[in-house]
């Protein structure tokens, strides 16, 4: 199994503490960087066993590693990406976590040193809890991670990262920027976006009534609200296209309930149960 003998990682959150813990338990590195805005944070990621040293000074955290993983907000992923990348040894390798791909990856482009290898990466794990404490060293086993590679990345470098992953349990596809994009403008931020939106709109004075069908449908809006609109608008084309294909099944069913239309609202619900029987749990 490929080892490395210094990762760095940006940001020790819930996903970068999961991917330290990780890659500790699975002893497949030596030394695990955490690096990050607040000192505070950073020695939580310590006493969590989540890293083996701290620095709030990227250019320092970076200086050694064979690996670089970005896992802030999307908002500053390139620039942190540009930052590591000046600062790492020739031949590393860097990538991110980001829920979306397509700005950042296009943003990059012709903006690293040649020596150094980008590759944009997703992983479909997470929670709506944020923060270290909610590490887990098995969050990525038999999740799926998405590869962005682009035009003129390196199959060593792509090569490289997939074997990263699936170090980590994880079982990794290929897409390109836009397709990882319009893939999870629907599958992802849109079904955030819904969620929020039924959770705001509920009178406060039936939140006491609120069950498990409430609560399930729901639970993605405890999410941090600062990430989720950095996500958003991030990938607001693709988010929009999704939303009017949302807004117009909504529409079709609204007329259907007004003219008691039960064909047409039974074959609404009908296919609503059939997509989602067809994910399973």
């Amino acid at each position: 199994m490929k080892k490395w003998n210094t990762v760095a990682i940006i940001g020790v959150g819930l996903i970068g503490g999961s991917i330290g813990l990780a890659l500790r338990r699975r002893g497949l590195t030596k030394n695990v960087v955490g690096i990050g805005r607040r000192a505070s944070s950073l020695r939580k990621a310590k006493r969590n066993n989540a890293v083996t040293s701290t620095t709030t000074n990227v250019a320092r955290g970076v200086a050694d590693a064979d690996l670089v993983v970005v896992c802030t907000p999307v908002q500053g992923i390139a620039e942190h990406v540009q930052t590591a990348a000046a600062a790492c040894p020739a031949g590393a390798l860097i990538t991110d976590v980001g829920s979306t791909k397509g700005e950042i990856v296009s943003s990059l482009q012709g903006r690293l040193p040649p020596e150094v290898r980008y590759v944009g990466s997703h992983p479909l794990a997470g929670s709506e809890k944020t923060g270290c404490d909610y590490a887990d060293h098995q969050l990525l086993v038999d999740r799926v991670v998405i590869i962005t590679p682009s035009r003129g990345t390196a199959p060593s470098a792509t090569k490289g990262i997939r074997q990263f992953w699936n170090a980590l349990g994880a079982r990794v596809l290929e897409m390109t920027p836009q397709e990882h994009d319009r893939a999870l403008a629907s599958t992802s931020h849109l079904p955030h976006l819904v969620a929020s939106i039924l959770a705001a709109s509920t009178p406060e004075e039936f939140l006491r009534w609120a069950a498990s069908g409430w609560l399930d449908t729901t639970r993605v809006a405890g999410g941090d609200a600062e990430l989720w609109k950095q996500i958003i608008l991030s990938n607001r084309r693709h988010v929009l296209k999704s939303l009017s294909k949302f807004e117009k099944v909504l529409a079709s069913f609204r007329n259907a309930l007004d003219t008691e239309d039960s064909a047409k609202i039974a074959k609404i619900l009908e296919d609503g149960k059939r997509n989602r029987d067809a994910v399973g749990d």
